[in-house]
């Protein structure tokens, strides 16, 4: 069962760029090899993109998954992985320009090919 980030979680989350993500195996338990990713918070909740969009590995195990790991400051945080209301595409890129702003990786990130490998990331109770 999924819950929300608490007000804490959300700051020690901000206070970073990027984090690693590891979503399980086929086994489901067995986190995967931890990639480095971009995110952004849009009013309290967390949001990841594939750059190479669906194709990417770790997205396509999160997806069939549902769950996996996060590795923020150096501690592992077990979570759940959602799928996105396409209503929310327009708020995610705007996080993603406001964060990211003087990136040259921004426009990918914000491509059709990226919004259409976006999860959402929730802490699992």
């Amino acid at each position: 069962m999924s819950k929300l980030w608490s007000t804490e979680e959300q700051a020690q989350i901000a206070a970073t760029d990027s984090f690693r993500i590891a979503p399980y195996r086929a086994d489901g338990k067995t986190p995967g090899t931890p990639t480095y990713i971009w995110f952004v918070q849009v009013e309290g909740r967390l949001f990841v993109r594939a750059y190479s969009g669906e194709s990417s590995s770790w997205f396509q195990a999160g997806r069939a998954q549902g769950a996996g790991q996060i590795v923020l400051d150096g501690k592992a945080v077990d979570v759940t992985f959602a799928t996105v209301d396409l209503a929310l595409t327009d708020p995610i890129d705007a996080a993603y320009r406001a964060k990211y702003t003087t990136s040259r990786y921004l426009a990918p990130m914000i491509s059709a090919r990226a919004q259409a490998a976006t999860l959402e990331v929730l802490p699992r109770a």
